[in-house]
């Protein structure tokens, strides 16, 4: 028999327990940088060194962190239903503890890729810097979906919400578009929860809302799934 299909979308409360930074703080900086200057086409145009040198950081605090509970719970679901994770997290901490299918909208950040040609794509561990260059010849960029950039892998994830016997949302407060869009590419009838501790005032599409925070409220849905 068919295993249902159960897709999860993920964002920044997924990883906040891990020790990842939520994408900026109350006033408006991410990691003491205007998103300006960091994370768009014109700011790696105008200073590339210091867009390598952001990544290069955050590269650096993936690396001393490790998954947590939340992550480790949802790799149970496999057991007894198809899960995908759609993610608009750049770290691997949902690879790291162990599920298998995983679809970053917004890249990833142990990725790098070419200027020029945006298929030749290389996995990364290190520091990246203005010097360093592709098989072909061109210099390297991080492998993220910056602002104003399109979301390549937005109709894949909309394929598989179609599809979906139940949807989940953890940690994203469904007002990051286009991910936030994805609930409404689904049955009428597919269930929905949302797991995050501020869900209160946001618009939930009909979701039964768990108001806890990742490492409480994923157990608890995990835990109810798979035993009815």
């Amino acid at each position: 028999m068919n295993k249902k299909k159960i897709v999860i979308l993920t964002g920044a409360g997924m990883s906040a327990e891990s020790g990842i930074q939520t994408f900026r703080d109350s006033d408006g900086l991410w990691e003491n940088h205007r998103i300006e200057d960091v994370a768009t086409p014109e700011a790696f145009a105008r200073n590339p060194k210091l867009v390598h040198d952001f990544y290069n950081l955050r590269r650096k605090q993936l690396n001393e962190c490790q998954p947590n509970l939340a992550h480790i719970e949802l790799t149970k679901l496999e057991q007894d239903f198809d899960v995908t994770i759609i993610t608009q997290n750049v770290d691997d901490l949902h690879e790291r503890a162990g599920s298998s299918k995983v679809i970053h909208l917004h890249g990833e950040l142990k990725k790098i890729r070419s200027t020029k040609n945006p298929d030749i794509i290389l996995e990364w561990d290190q520091d990246l810097s203005i010097e360093d260059r592709g098989p072909d010849g061109h210099p390297l960029r991080p492998h993220i979906v910056w602002f104003g950039e399109a979301v390549p892998k937005m109709d894949i994830a909309i394929d598989i919400t179609r599809r979906a016997d139940i949807f989940i949302v953890i940690g994203t407060s469904l007002q990051v578009y286009p991910a936030a869009s994805l609930a409404e590419f689904l049955d009428y009838d597919v269930p929905r929860y949302l797991i995050d501790p501020g869900a209160d005032g946001i618009n939930t599409f009909s979701f039964e809302v768990i108001r806890e925070k990742a490492t409480i409220g994923v157990p608890l849905l995990v835990n109810k799934l798979m035993n009815g």
